[in-house]
């Protein structure tokens, strides 16, 4: 079994970039996890490890060959470890994987769909807690408009606790995902301030898709216009908005009330 000891390693480096560069990534179509939950989650979800990294000392190699099974392994020293471990508790093994394709065309839907879409979010922690959210709901798909940040970025992988991979995601510009949305015969519901009407008004039942913008700027006009109809969660403090995250819970799972679940 190969073994490395130095942070000089070229593929230890090379490593290095994959979770600082999005450019790195995005070349090389692979990425850096770490964590037991999260190598599990990734196979269980179809994502095809290349190498699986080890620092016996917190995981055996018996361990990861259980968590990795017919996947190259690499023994890692204690220095090598703690140069790629993104979080202090990552149970000592770490994976190299392949990313998706997150093209529209590949999302497979239910008859009756249910649907989250997220414009711009910017912040790793509110993408990672939406796709949380998505999980906890088992809903068809996350669709991301206009995304800014690269869905492998380490913040999100690591805030997600997994659930990027136990979710089908897709990404694409406003245009792409409206003319997506018809073309299945989705309903969209976008939260917005203007022109709203409360969201527990709204039947969800049949083939439904909920936006929501950012926090700082909410959705882009072009999605208020071509809404089935835009909805509003009230607010009965000072403040007219909530994190995207919790606003996001609160209308898929009204969604799935309606639905008998």
């Amino acid at each position: 079994m190969k073994q490395i000891s130095s942070v000089q390693n070229p593929f230890i480096k090379s490593l290095v970039l994959l979770q600082e560069k999005a450019k790195n990534r995005k070349q090389t179509g692979t990425f850096l996890m770490e964590g037991q939950r999260e190598i599990t989650l990734a196979l269980k979800g179809g994502y095809i490890l290349e190498t699986v990294l080890f620092y016996p000392e917190i995981c055996t190699e018996i361990e990861a060959k259980k968590i990795a099974p017919n996947t190259a392994l690499i023994e890692i020293n204690k220095e090598v470890f703690q140069k790629l471990a993104y979080r202090d508790t990552t149970e000592g093994i770490l994976a190299v994987a392949k990313t998706k394709s997150m093209q529209l065309t590949d999302l497979k839907l239910s008859d009756n769909p249910l649907i989250l879409i997220a414009e711009a979010p910017e912040k790793p922690g509110n993408i990672g807690a939406l796709l949380r959210t998505a999980d906890a709901a088992n809903l068809d798909a996350v669709i991301i408009a206009n995304p800014k940040s690269d869905l492998y970025n380490p913040n999100i992988v690591r805030s997600s606790v997994g659930c990027l991979f136990t979710n089908q995601i897709a990404s694409g510009t406003t245009d792409e995902i409206i003319s997506y949305l018809k073309k299945q015969q989705i309903n969209f519901y976008c939260a917005t301030l203007q022109n709203s009407t409360s969201y527990h008004t709204q039947d969800y039942t049949t083939p439904t898709a909920l936006v929501v913008g950012t926090e700082a700027t909410g959705l882009t006009q072009e999605w208020r216009d071509a809404a089935t109809q835009n909805i509003i969660i009230p607010m009965q403090g000072e403040i007219d908005s909530m994190n995207v995250s919790v606003a996001a819970a609160i209308l898929i799972f009204e969604a799935k009330r309606q639905r008998g679940f």
